[in-house]
């Protein structure tokens, strides 16, 4: 491709404008296929769905219950004497 000759400054405002376009619109292509290959790779609703089980198991009474009771169940889990 060779080079182009511009008669006028309005030409090359023209092409300019045009390449300035252009560019936007494979910025725009890249921004969007770089958040659709994040959100393929993230697991974004499993983990809502895990927060939400979450709080509703540890609200309320048994909530605080089970809060209070779990650190020591896993000291015990790892402190625990095993059989010879």
């Amino acid at each position: 491709m060779g080079q182009k000759k511009y008669s006028s400054y309005a030409e090359i405002e023209h092409d300019l404008e045009i390449l300035k376009l252009e560019k936007e619109i494979y910025y725009q292509k890249m921004k969007l296929s770089f958040d659709k290959t994040k959100e393929s790779i993230l697991p974004s609703q499993p983990l809502e769905g895990l927060y939400a089980i979450y709080n509703k198991v540890f609200s309320g009474t048994f909530g605080m219950i089970l809060k209070m009771l779990i650190p020591y169940a896993v000291s015990w889990f790892i402190n625990r004497k095993r059989g010879d």
